[in-house]
């Protein structure tokens, strides 16, 4: 943890101007972006009497290493500043809106001959009629299964249309009367497009035309003594009043607007909106996020409205109106911002008194509901993961809490193709993006002690090489321009590590700023061997503030680095039971890519081994004369027309190729995994 007065800019230089400010940690990171109208006056405030700081703030600015700052031109620059750096470096102590997933629409395929209902989500595509969004997705197919009655439009995927049409029979849904059957000719292609629109028509609000036309058509088979087409009928008209209740108009036709409420607490926030359009709720949606700092309602509706439009392909789905329940201090600016997203005028405001108001009251109790739902729901598995790693902090007598925890494991054959893999846990929670393999070749792959050390070695030379690379941020520096882990790995891959024009030998992507840092705990899956092993690769680096801590198969006892006997946790802890979960998934990652090396590993060819015959030069062989049989029959001038084939390779081919007088030939390529021949 950072001393925040070693790093707390002069008052002096630090400008009273607009701007946006970064706090990054020792290593680099960005861990906290934010804007201010005066620059000076809010980062004095970071630095006063932590006693008075926010818990979490008082967290960040000790975590931080360093701290930067823009300036600016005008408030509205440093708001769009301030987003684009959050979407660019998502930092840990910003509270951050993530959704899982797109919400749902009901969708109506018009651009295809045979128009399809169903559900989509994502962004829109030209050609097909929305509806919604809804929430949730079971309220949009139980809407269509009742549709369906009346409007009878095919739901079917491509592949169920073709088969239908090549079988002659439809599917299930021809069979129950809830598709008009357009793949065996039930239905002409206008006939079934106009049944698309009929049902376009009704979702979007002409529902009373059709009861109406429903309701004459009973009166006339009543009439006419045709009582089971009159019950239809009763049942159809039934099934469209449900639908037409529960998109219910709660506010005037032309009203299109997002209505957004908070509920909170201390340490986390819920956010509810309903999406109503034509004055229908036509969907709903939700947050729960942590505070991580001590924000007003009002900075919290800045923060929630950057994020939820700003990452909007479509800017369509921005309503005309926002309603919030208090304006952010900055109103005008924001309105601003999203009318320009948009592309139309935004009109930001909060409900005063009427139905918008009870509407508005309406989404503050779901977002407490689910405020306390949310609550119920985590408490087990949080409590369980933070119980898990208090106590392995406590066993293993350490000063840090274990944010981050990195464990490796070697996977070979009788020590052929030997891999390793990393594998991270952030928070209990597993980081699947900062996984890494390595290969192991040479000298290092002789046993698993030095394969262990090779693996601990690469890595924490690409974290060391980072700290050298990157250097120390200086007070007020902006780096605008930075190359980035993408552009580090093509590079690589075009000049090898070394820049000897051969790529990296595992094929893997380099570390990079955003993950060569350093874990609060390696794990290694094995006893005292590997455990010195690895502390030993850490040691020669000159590394003394990484703990190492090995887990043994054999009685799940831990053993750190020196001590003679090990470390026994109680078979039911939490933290045990932690480890052993990264171990395994560990071991899992390191046997994956292991099966996948050797499988490539497991074709030979007559032509390898010929010294100067790589890879590139084989193909040509093999294009140029179709089969190893027809190369090994041809002359070494015959060779030499491949291009790259000199005299001297010439007559090392034939050479190898040949067979010894009294032997029999060459045996052909084989794979020896199937026992395919490959000649």
């Amino acid at each position: 943890m950072a001393d925040p007065a070693s790093y707390r800019p002069k008052s002096g230089e630090v400008p009273t101007s607009p701007g946006v400010y970064r706090f990054r940690d020792p290593d680099g990171r960005v861990i906290y972006v934010g804007k201010a109208k005066s620059l000076r006056s809010r980062l004095a405030s970071y630095f006063q009497d932590p006693a008075g700081l926010h818990p979490k703030t008082r967290t960040m600015v000790f975590t931080a290493g360093s701290v930067e700052w823009t300036v600016v031109g005008s408030e509205l620059e440093a708001l769009q500043l301030e987003y684009t750096w959050i979407k660019q470096f998502t930092p840990r102590f910003n509270i951050m809106y993530r959704d899982d997933k797109s919400y749902p629409y009901l969708a109506v395929t018009l651009n295809e001959k045979y128009p399809r209902v169903q559900v989509m989500r994502g962004d829109k595509r030209k050609g097909v009629k929305y509806f919604g969004p809804f929430h949730p997705a079971k309220a949009i197919r139980e809407t269509v299964d009742l549709m369906l009655r009346v409007f009878p439009v095919r739901t079917c995927s491509s592949g169920v249309f073709r088969r239908a049409e090549l079988s002659g029979r439809p599917c299930l849904m021809g069979y129950i009367d809830k598709c008009a059957a357009p793949c065996v000719g039930r239905i002409s292609p206008d006939d079934h497009r106009k049944l698309a629109q009929d049902f376009c028509d009704f979702m979007a609000g002409d529902a009373h035309v059709y009861i109406r036309r429903l309701e004459t058509q009973m009166k006339e088979a009543v009439a006419d003594l045709r009582y089971e087409d009159a019950a239809r009928r009763r049942d159809d008209i039934a099934a469209l009043k449900r639908v037409f209740e529960r998109n219910a108009v709660v506010l005037p036709e032309t009203t299109e607007a997002d209505i957004f409420a908070f509920a909170e607490d201390e340490l986390e926030a819920a956010v509810q909106v309903f999406h109503v359009r034509e004055g229908r709720i036509r969907g709903q949606r939700g947050w729960v996020v942590e505070k991580v700092e001590d924000v007003t309602p009002a900075t919290m509706v800045e923060q929630l409205l950057e994020q939820v439009y700003g990452s909007l392909e479509d800017t369509s789905r921005i309503p005309r109106e926002v309603l919030v329940p208090e304006l952010p201090d900055n109103a005008e600016q924001v309105a601003t911002l999203l009318s320009g997203i948009r592309g139309a005028h935004v009109n930001l405001r909060v409900p005063q008194r009427g139905d918008k108001k009870a509407l508005m009251d309406t989404v503050k109790e779901n977002a407490e509901l689910a405020l306390k739902l949310h609550k119920s729901r985590r408490s087990g598995d949080l409590t369980t993961r933070s119980a898990a790693l208090r106590e392995l902090q406590e066993a293993l007598e350490l000063d840090e809490p274990l944010l981050r925890i990195e464990c490796y494991d070697i996977s070979h054959v009788s020590g052929t193709n030997v891999v390793g893999s990393m594998v991270v846990v952030e928070d209990g929670l597993p980081k699947k993006a900062d996984y890494r393999k390595f290969s192991v070749t040479g000298e290092a792959a002789r046993d698993d002690t030095a394969a262990m050390r090779h693996v601990l070695t690469r890595r924490f030379k690409h974290y060391l090489d980072d700290q050298e690379r990157s250097g120390t941020f200086a007070t007020g520096q902006i780096e605008l321009e930075e190359t980035g882990p993408e552009a580090e790995w093509k590079a690589e891959q075009k000049t090898g590590p070394d820049g000897g024009g051969a790529p990296a030998a595992d094929g893997a992507r380099p570390a990079s700023r955003r993950f060569a840092y350093p874990p609060s705990l390696v794990v290694v899956d094995g006893g005292p061997p590997q455990v010195a092993s690895a502390a030993q690769a850490l040691q020669d680096l000159g590394i003394t503030d990484v703990p190492v801590v090995g887990l043994a198969k054999r009685l799940e006892e831990l053993w750190l680095p020196g001590d003679e006997f090990p470390l026994v946790l109680p078979r039911a802890s939490q933290g045990l039971y932690l480890l052993q979960r990264i171990r395994d998934e560990s071991h899992r990652f390191a046997i994956s890519f292991h099966r996948q090396k050797r499988g490539a590993s497991m074709v030979s060819s007559a032509l390898d081994g010929i010294e100067g015959l790589g890879p590139a030069r084989q193909k040509a062989l093999l294009k140029h004369f179709g089969s190893v049989k027809r190369i090994r029959a041809a002359t070494v001038e015959h060779l030499q027309e491949v291009k790259g084939v000199g005299p001297a390779l010439a007559e090392s081919i034939h050479a190898a190729l040949q067979p010894e007088p009294g032997s029999e030939a060459v045996t052909p390529g084989v794979n020896l995994t199937t026992g395919e021949i490959l000649d």
